[in-house]
């Protein structure tokens, strides 16, 4: 399964207000805590992961999306932990599900009911005025950043928006960070835009998804490198199944990886699965995991600690 799978959101009709509402009282749909401890204590973080229920009763769908379009059918807490606790990740920054739009309630609650192992990227409508009273509302809810749909034509219309300049404003007055999915073409021109804002937090997934065509192209990785000597830009070195050969071990993506330690430096980069589909593609959590803690040569204990743990404590749970 390849990351164009997710449809780049074109506004919404949800109601703003459901990302406020209090925390639904519904145990089922949010899984159980059985398994909250991890088997070891080496205090990973996964900083890119879905949740969803298939109770849709409880968490409706967004209109555009059907649930036979959910692939799969649930994927709660309790389902994640089975694949991340044995690995000893015990933190997990969750992705609001585009099957639920605007409509956060569900995230929110997985975070309620596990206090300390969740921080969450929700998602906002991007065309409304009242960014930063939504982005307030949402921290104190446990929100560290807000997911952006950055392919190019996203892009270009941000400079003509006055509420996404509201935005980019309020992430940088909040302390939270703009997580963007982006394309490789469009890395030039959020470039430009988040110049900008140069003390609002960039989070760029999946090394914005280069080689998701099989190629890794050095033009492409020159343009993700620019953010380098933007000192608030981070990046996700993420979703390992997708890029490159998609093959574990992986090990095609260590170039890369190697570079973008050298140019960013380390405790400005995070591992993360994007699961569940690390592991409904066909892949094995731990294989993602193992990549980084195992075989790569040129990076330290310590480059290991931040692209693991540090780095995404830092931006997500601080």
């Amino acid at each position: 399964m390849s990351l164009d799978r997710r449809r780049l959101l074109q506004g919404g009709s949800m109601a703003a207000l459901f990302s406020t509402l209090p925390p639904f009282d519904n145990s089922r749909a949010l899984g159980t805590n059985s398994e909250l401890e991890p088997t070891d204590n080496s205090g990973w973080i996964d900083a890119h992961v879905h949740v969803w229920t298939d109770d849709i009763q409880a968490y409706p769908l967004a209109s555009d999306f059907t649930k036979e379009q959910m692939q799969p059918a649930r994927f709660t807490p309790s389902d994640l932990f089975q694949h991340c606790r044995p690995h000893g990740v015990s933190k997990i920054v969750l992705i609001q599900m585009n099957f639920y739009t605007f409509d956060n309630r569900y995230m929110l609650d997985v975070m309620a009911q596990n206090p300390g192992v969740f921080s969450g990227v929700a998602i906002i409508d991007e065309t409304k005025s009242d960014a930063f009273q939504q982005m307030a509302a949402l921290k104190q809810r446990g929100v560290r950043g807000f997911r952006l749909y950055a392919d190019r034509a996203n892009v270009t219309k941000w400079k003509s928006s006055d509420a996404m300049r509201q935005m980019w404003k309020a992430a940088a007055d909040l302390d939270l960070a703009m997580c963007l999915l982006a394309n490789p073409d469009a890395l030039p021109d959020i470039l430009v835009f988040s110049r900008e804002y140069p003390k609002t937090r960039v989070v760029i997934d999946h090394f914005a998804r280069i080689g998701i065509d099989g190629m890794i192209r050095e033009s492409d990785l020159n343009n993700l490198i620019a953010f380098s000597d933007r000192d608030e830009s981070y990046i996700k070195t993420s979703a390992f199944y997708a890029l490159g050969s998609k093959k574990a071990p992986y090990e095609d993506l260590g170039p890369m990886i190697q570079k973008l330690v050298k140019t960013f430096g380390s405790e400005r980069l995070m591992w993360a699965s994007d699961c569940p589909f690390q592991v409904e593609s066909g892949h094995t959590y731990d294989a993602s995991l193992e990549l980084i803690r195992d075989r790569l040569a040129f990076l330290s204990a310590d480059d290991k600690s931040n692209l693991l743990k540090n780095t995404a404590a830092k931006v997500f749970f601080s």
